[in-house]
């Protein structure tokens, strides 16, 4: 289990930049928006807390197609995985049953134990759908 960190304001600023969003945001673009408001905080320290944050729990962190890593205040506990809208950013939580009975059968099959998975699925949403 991780060592729990101690809250500094740099944390909590984060945590509040996120929860103040909506979808997913690279540390770059929050990084920015701190900025905007008048905070000093620095571009690595927006990494670290996100990466904090998503260790404990409280930030969804997947990686986008082109390969960025990218963060949201996490809406639900527990595993889940999400279908994210590749114009908008329109992000649904998902249960995958079958993907969870996959992951440890497989795991299994080929002799793994504590096996883990992130499954993050990308297309159009409707809206998007219906304006192309």
């Amino acid at each position: 289990m991780a060592a729990v960190k101690r809250n500094t304001w740099q944390r909590e600023a984060v945590r509040a930049a996120l929860l103040a969003g909506e979808g997913f945001v690279s540390a770059q673009r929050l990084h920015a928006t701190l900025h905007a408001t008048g905070s000093p905080i620095g571009l690595a320290t927006v990494y670290r807390a996100l990466a904090d944050l998503a260790v404990v729990g409280e930030a969804d962190s997947l990686q986008s197609p082109e390969g960025e890593n990218l963060y949201r205040a996490c809406d639900s506990s527990g595993h889940h995985h999400h279908l994210i809208c590749r114009v908008c950013g329109t992000t649904v939580e998902i249960a995958a049953h079958d993907v969870e009975s996959w992951a440890q059968s497989i795991a299994l099959e080929h002799g793994f134990t504590d096996a883990h998975h992130v499954v993050d699925v990308f297309g159009l949403c409707r809206q998007c759908s219906a304006s192309t």
